[in-house]
Order: C-alpha cells, then structure tokens, then sequence
C-alpha cells in the first residue's frame, strides 16, 4: 500500500512537467524561425532603407535621402498606381467568381459537387510561372488560342499583349483563375455552418433564393468574406510571379508593379538601399490596408 501511495504522489509532477516542456519547445522552435526568416530580415531591410548599399562592399548612411528620392521618382509612382489598379480589379472578380462556386458547389441540387470542388480547386495547386505560361499560350497574340478561334469566326486579332490594359486585363483573370478555388473553400466552409433552420424559417416565410441569399448567406458568412478580401487585397499588393510568367509586366514597362519594380532596382541596377526603401513603403501600405479592412469588420460587426 506504501509503494502505491508513493508511485501516484511522484506522476503528477512529471507529467505535469512534459506538459509544460512540450508547448515551450513548440513556439521556441516558431519564435526561433519567425526571428530567422521575418524579423532579422525586416531589420537588415529596414538598416538598409538609410544607407546607399549596392549588394557589394561596404556602405554609408544617407539618413532619409532614399525615401526623399522616392517621392519624386514617377517611376515608382508608376508601379504603385498599377499595382492598386491591379488590387481594385482582381479583389472583386476573385470574390465574386469564389462566392459563386462555393454556392453552386453547396446547393442541394447540384450534381457533381466532389468532383466540381476538385475542378475548382486544381488551379491554385499550380505553381503561379505555370498559371502565367498557360494564360500566354491562351491570349498569345500570333501564337495564342483565343486569337486563333477569334480568327476562324472572321474576326481580327486581339493586341492582349501589345495594349497595356487588356495586357493587365488578361493577367487579373489568370490570377482570378488561380485563386478561385482557395477562396471558395473557405466560403464553402462558412456556408455549411449557416443554420438551415434560417433558410427553412425563410423558406415558410416566401422568400426566393435570392433573398435568402442576400439576408441570410452574405451577413452569415461576413467574417469570412472579410478575410477573403483581406489575404486577397494582400496578395494582389505582392503579386509578381504571374505578370513575369505572362508578359513580364508588359507592353515595355507599363505593367510592371510595385514588387517588379523593387526587384529590378535592388537586382538589377545594384540600389539595394533606395529598394529597401521601396519595400517598406510597400509594407506600410500592407499595413494601412489591413488596418483599414480590420475597422471597417468590426463596425460591421457591431451594427
């Protein structure tokens, strides 16, 4: 009885010490690589922004002079301004086309909702260089499918790469495309977990599936929507890959965004430091949004 009594006195103890050990292992490993690969970066970054580093040898701080220049560079103001351009056209398409598969996917009535959702969702499991290659073998101007089928029917071809707004016109849908499918997923979530008791009590009540859907769906599913448009907003800010893949952020330059345009300045020309002012510039901009969709959530949320 004494042996018992001392073997259950000493356990607790020692389980509650792997309890304890586990979780500081856990996020000491998180904290260890957030400090590596985001916060070291962000500081060398940010030292960098007041200096006139090129990537090679030693450098000198120049205190605000990067950040001065930036202002009057109508170059950056350029790519700023096609970048948000970009955002204000892909957000919405992309909501919408998500929003309107999620629907069709979750209906009661469709067929083929497995195999749809697989369907959907293939696209984003493509790398973006792929997505921006299958887009110019589609909207090519002399080699493109579009054009060909255009043609066939007597019509003339399309400038979509040489007319720098149907240039960009083509890379929002490519982009749109791919993220389609990560979207409806987390509204196809936020749909099931709608109560169908509500649609049943509207359902007595007479109102059609349009109104269902506009008094029911949209505010159910408004804190999803929210993130929606906010990992979408953030995307569109850095996109890169597509407009490379697609047409290299062209006719000329009058494509290239914000991310484009820091990447050719800090590797290309070798102005590291007046590139690393850019990216902050970017990253408050990240942020300004952010806060911006976060205040306007919660005032929803609180009517």
């Amino acid at each position: 009885m004494t042996k018992r009594a001392s073997d259950v006195s000493v356990s607790p103890p020692r389980r509650r010490s792997k309890y304890i050990l586990a979780p500081l292992v856990l996020i000491a490993a998180n904290v260890v690589l957030f400090s590596l690969f985001f916060v070291w970066p962000a500081v060398l970054g940010l030292i960098y922004s007041f200096t006139n580093y090129t990537g090679v040898g030693a450098f000198q701080f120049v205190g605000l002079d990067n950040y001065h220049n930036l202002v009057g560079d109508s170059t950056f103001y350029d790519a700023l301004t096609r970048t948000l351009l970009y955002a204000v056209l892909f957000v919405p398409l992309n909501f919408g086309l998500s929003l309107l598969a999620a629907n069709l996917v979750v209906n009661k009535h469709a067929k083929g909702a497995s195999v749809a959702r697989v369907i959907f969702f293939i696209p984003w499991l493509l790398s973006p260089i792929v997505v921006g290659v299958l887009w110019r073998w589609l909207f090519g101007e002399n080699f493109g499918l579009v054009n060909y089928v255009i043609e066939q029917f007597g019509g003339s071809a399309v400038p979509w790469q040489s007319n720098a707004d149907l240039s960009l016109i083509v890379v929002v849908m490519a982009a749109s495309w791919a993220w389609t499918g990560f979207s409806m997923l987390l509204f196809i979530a936020a749909i099931k977990n709608v109560p169908v008791s509500y649609y049943e009590a509207a359902a007595l009540d007479g109102a059609g599936p349009w109104r269902q859907f506009i008094s029911i769906t949209l505010p159910s599913i408004a804190p999803t929507s929210f993130i929606v448009i906010l990992l979408n907003t953030i995307n569109a800010m850095k996109e890169y890959p597509v407009f490379v893949a697609l047409n290299n952020g062209g006719p000329g330059t009058s494509n290239n965004l914000l991310v484009q345009y820091i990447y050719e300045t800090g590797f290309k020309r070798g102005q590291i430091g007046y590139a690393s002012a850019a990216s902050f510039v970017l990253m408050l901009i990240l942020m300004a949004v952010a806060i911006i969709q976060l205040i306007v959530n919660r005032r929803v949320e609180n009517r």
